[in-house]
């Protein structure tokens, strides 16, 4: 049985029939609103951030399955922060710093990126306290270096 797939980037909640998806379904012959509905439950969570979606048509029943991904550990750090950008660099060198984050918000987003980052917690949370670092965040008024430090001596407990 033949397959076809549809990939996009949709916003959270609200994907429309407006392209890229209508457009690229319609030949498809699947039902586009049931398509539309199903990504927008499915990607409530991510409700604002741009999120990948696959959506597998089966050419001939024109059954579908859509597969969610999640969106980048920035773009999920700006949305816990509440800022349009992360570390921008100014004129003359000096950096914009966007701020400080939690470590349960740290946590929270390497919990949502189960499955497309690799290992246990310990390691999902370290690999987002590095994006932090390049990124200009700091964790609890520290430097992420620092939080990465404390995990590894057990001061700081991830469950």
């Amino acid at each position: 049985m033949p397959k076809e797939i549809v990939e996009a980037l949709v916003k959270g909640g609200e994907a429309t029939a407006a392209p890229p998806l209508g457009p690229a379904l319609g030949p498809l012959g699947v039902k586009i609103d049931e398509v539309i509905n199903q990504i927008n439950a499915k990607t409530l969570v991510f409700k604002g951030m741009e999120v990948p979606v696959k959506v597998i048509v089966d050419s001939e029943t024109k059954k579908f399955t859509i597969s969610i991904g999640t969106p980048p550990v920035t773009a999920m750090l700006k949305q816990e922060m509440k800022v349009k950008k992360l570390a921008t660099i100014l004129e003359g060198g000096a950096k914009n710093l966007p701020g400080d984050i939690k470590i349960e918000s740290i946590i929270k987003i390497a919990k949502c990126k189960e499955g497309s980052i690799p290992g246990n917690l310990k390691a999902r949370v370290k690999q987002i306290l590095g994006t932090c670092l390049s990124s200009g965040v700091t964790v609890d008024d520290k430097n992420p270096k620092d939080v990465q430090k404390e995990i590894d001596e057990g001061k700081i407990k991830l469950e």
